[in-house]
């Protein structure tokens, strides 16, 4: 069946137009960090309703910092509010309560140490942050991120319409397919933990892979390769698409939360520093640890599967499971360096900046796999499409 060329030129609309929108995004959550304005009342509760986390843990107890310590907490749940029972509102009367105004019969008063008390409050603990207020040009920018990502999977879907077939059949595909997994889980984290103005750190690459993606590597709608004619295009691509993304998210996260951490570290040392407004409206960089950890946890085992289905598959196609393509050889490098990071943060316990170089290696080895493999090194999947 020939390629519906009217459905792949409104598939280029719509990508171009989302591109447009992301950018449009990018420059409204940059100005909310520069002009955006916010309600003195709510910034304040900001810092007058710390998280909680058990009592016998000082402020000043932690040996490497909150990032580096060796606290659990990955242990915290996703939904962690970080206000418990043991609250230390003022004119708390809950039972365990340390405010002052308790009235409770494990109370003891302000200053408490004895067994009543069970909880002392910390900036920047493992629960739900308080929320930052957020300003109108935040909410643009959600808007417009949102707007684009309708139009980048209408992009993506009317693609494969004109084709007939999954639309990740040649690189410009693919990375569109990936850019779109990535905004979509991007957003299921915005909703979830509410870190909105990490939105410029996030759609900023966005859009730069996309406008790649719209000139450098774009490729006209075509028929695909025969070597690629099987339902396990289906199965194993797409699970290697929905992983990249996610691995894309995570890698954002930590980024930023080394930037984050570097910080911490020179006020904890109180040395000066000339982003301290951003980096207050950010996460905690021990929060941004932690949810870059989850993601990668996530992602992991979908990587995993896609390695054994594009296996089999090349059992189907090539007669052997596994032959050392430079394809398959760096997806096999992907997997021991993302491995390495989760047995090194689950039994080593390590965390913050080792853990995120070790995420950073493993995403890298990703990239070179798509872009340098694909496009330098001959081999079975030198499906690129680009000449």
């Amino acid at each position: 069946m020939p390629d519906n060329q009217g459905l792949s030129h409104l598939s280029d609309h719509f990508l171009i137009v989302a591109v447009v929108l992301y950018s449009l995004a990018v420059i409204a959550f940059a100005a909310d960090f520069a002009f955006g304005r916010r309600s003195p009342v709510v910034t304040r509760a900001k810092a007058e309703v710390p998280d909680l986390v058990p009592a016998g843990v000082a402020a000043g107890g932690v040996e490497d910092g909150a990032a580096e310590s060796g606290t659990a907490h990955d242990a915290a749940g996703p939904d962690a509010s970080g206000v418990g029972p043991a609250s230390t509102r003022p004119g708390s009367t809950r039972p365990d309560s340390t405010g002052p105004g308790s009235t409770g019969p494990g109370s003891t008063g302000p200053g408490s140490k004895g067994p009543g008390s069970t909880a002392v409050a910390r900036l920047g603990g493992q629960g739900r942050q308080p929320a930052v207020p957020v300003s109108r040009l935040v909410g643009i920018a959600l808007t417009l991120t949102t707007a684009g990502l309708a139009l980048h999977i209408a992009g993506v879907i009317t693609r494969g319409l004109a084709v007939h077939r999954v639309p990740w059949g040649d690189m410009y595909e693919f990375v569109i397919s990936v850019s779109c997994v990535a905004v979509l889980f991007f957003i299921g984290l915005m909703i979830k933990y509410r870190p909105y103005h990490l939105g410029l750190f996030f759609m900023a690459p966005i859009v730069i892979i996309m406008g790649l993606a719209q000139t450098v590597i774009y490729t006209p709608a075509g028929p695909l390769v025969p070597a690629l004619n099987s339902y396990w295009l289906a199965i194993h691509v797409t699970a290697m698409t929905l992983a990249s993304g996610t691995f894309m998210v995570g890698a954002v996260l930590a980024v930023v939360y080394l930037f984050a951490e570097r910080h911490t570290r020179r006020v904890a040392a109180g040395l000066s520093t000339r982003y301290g407004e951003v980096f207050r409206l950010l996460p905690s960089a021990e929060r941004l640890d932690q949810i870059a950890y989850r993601t990668v946890v996530f992602a992991f085992p979908i990587w995993t599967f896609g390695i054994m289905a594009g296996a089999i598959w090349a059992d189907q196609a090539w007669g052997r499971y596994w032959g050392w393509d430079p394809t398959e050889t760096w997806a096999f490098i992907t997997w021991v360096v993302y491995a390495c990071f989760l047995h090194a943060r689950v039994t080593a316990g390590w965390r913050g900046r080792r853990a995120a170089y070790i995420q950073l290696v493993g995403f890298g080895c990703l990239l070179f796999n798509l872009l340098g493999v694909s496009l330098f090194i001959t081999g079975l999947h030198s499906y690129a499409g680009l000449s």
